[in-house]
């Protein structure tokens, strides 16, 4: 069978199989309670609904489409109650067009995960020693033991990711430095292993459970690919506007169950653990409060993404790979596409810039911003790339902003702005001090610069 290829940064990936396709099936309904559209199991047919229809704003979306454009997009999906609200392809790529999801696979990989427990393969509390054998680590046994399926779904497995290859899954770069669930740490090879576990506990290929178990239940089309040490998905834009619809319909499609273990569906999508609350079992969180950071071992205040609704839940890729699920409003963001800024692991400013534009387009403002929370101002984005917005203390009588590096020595004085310029300063952890007439000291924030 002739395979195909993908290239992306001058490395080929060769498909060993022709891109998996969905059964040929007609399936359009509403999932109970939701009123939720299902577009059909095969085909290109997926109704839509206009968006003067739901009260958006043109003008903005153009603006959005043209900053979507600057920010290196490849391919843009809004869904509301399933229906295609926006859907905008840039350049040369197309809607048949085919892209990798990065680390927003993860989240798939944890929906197979929870398919793997209801069907008795694994529980994931079982020690990963039991699927992978003594010695896939190079800890002492005891505590290679102590790692568990659950370890590796909350990013809490105490191996090292800071002085070893993150991706590596030999043995000799796999190191114990804290006992599991003490320490949250975003760890790519502990991962990309649950894949194996899942495998050997099956006895069935990550690529032929993905497909048996969800791809022709809901018209998914994708492969698992590998790449050096990693496995990385690869599918159409639409197939992450389905997965995310499957999402919101809480793992039903169209009346079809995909996962029916409802407890395992909400850990999924709720804080796994106290260390990192904006972090499920693969998936990222908004609206916590708290959050931490790929690379670091740092706690920042502040919901992850503060000018998104706080009940947003997202499947997240290096290079601003992104699924958006937004239970309150019915609604599904999805985008594909280079690096929109710098090239970074997972949330980025861009999704706290993306939202800003789609509260605009939702003609609501800034609504849902963390500042409207009753906690107090933010500044926003944080983390930052080029700007802080302080346009929210303009009437605050501000006349000075103090940064501070993470030993509380000061760095610099500034002049207020309302767009305080951050591109001089280098990566890392600042703390921000606006200095006000009437109340001097009143607003300090931590943030860090990308």
């Amino acid at each position: 069978m002739k395979g195909s290829e993908i290239i992306k940064n001058g490395i080929a990936f060769r498909f060993r199989y022709y891109l998996l396709l969905p059964v040929l099936l007609l399936n359009i309904s509403y999932a109970p309670g939701q009123n939720l559209y299902f577009p059909p199991l095969a085909g290109s047919a997926w109704d839509t609904v206009s968006p003067a229809s739901l009260g958006w704003c043109q003008p903005q979306i153009d603006t959005l489409i043209s900053f979507l454009d600057q920010k290196h997009t490849k391919a843009f999906i809004v869904l509301q109650d399933g229906k295609i609200a926006i859907e905008h392809y840039f350049g040369n790529f197309t809607a048949d067009s085919l892209w990798y999801w990065a680390s927003a696979g993860k989240s798939l990989a944890s929906f197979l995960t929870g398919i793997a427990q209801e069907e008795g393969f694994l529980s994931i509390t079982d020690s990963t020693s039991q699927y992978l054998g003594a010695g896939w680590t190079s800890c002492q046994p005891n505590d290679e033991g102590l790692i568990t399926i659950r370890d590796q779904l909350c990013m809490t497995s105490g191996l090292d990711d800071i002085n070893s290859t993150n991706d590596c899954t030999y043995d000799s770069c796999l190191v114990c430095i804290a006992a599991p669930g003490t320490r949250w740490a975003y760890h790519n090879a502990p991962y990309t292993l649950l894949h194996h576990a899942v495998e050997n506990a099956s006895g069935i290929t990550w690529n032929n459970y993905t497909l048996t178990r969800i791809l022709v239940k809901t018209g998914m089309s994708g492969i698992w690919i590998t790449a050096g040490f990693d496995e990385v998905f690869v599918s159409k834009a639409r197939t992450m506007a389905r997965f995310g619809l499957l999402m919101l319909a809480n793992g039903i499609w169209n009346g079809d169950t995909i996962l029916h273990d409802t407890v395992y569906f909400q850990n999924m999508i709720n804080s796994s653990q106290n260390i990192n609350p904006s972090y499920g079992y693969l998936w990222w969180l908004n609206g916590k409060g708290t959050f931490m950071l790929p690379g670091l071992q740092a706690a920042f205040s502040g919901n992850l993404i503060p000018s998104a609704p706080a009940d947003l839940y997202a499947a997240l890729g290096k290079n601003d790979q992104k699924i958006h699920v937004i239970p309150s409003r019915n609604l599904i963001v999805v985008r594909m596409g280079d690096a929109a800024d710098t090239s970074l692991a997972a949330p980025t400013s861009f999704d706290n810039d993306l939202w800003m534009k789609l509260n605009d387009v939702f003609c609501t403002g800034n609504a849902v911003s963390e500042n409207t929370s009753g906690r107090g101002p933010v500044v926003l984005p944080n983390p930052v790339h080029s700007y802080l917005n302080l346009s929210q203390f303009t009437d605050r009588h501000i006349h000075t902003v103090t940064l501070y590096d993470v030993t509380g020595a000061k760095i610099a004085t500034l002049p207020f702005s309302e767009e305080l310029s951050m591109e001089g300063f280098a990566e890392g952890f600042y703390m921000i001090r606006l200095e006000s007439e009437r109340a001097p000291g009143a607003y300090t924030f931590k943030i860090i610069k990308m």
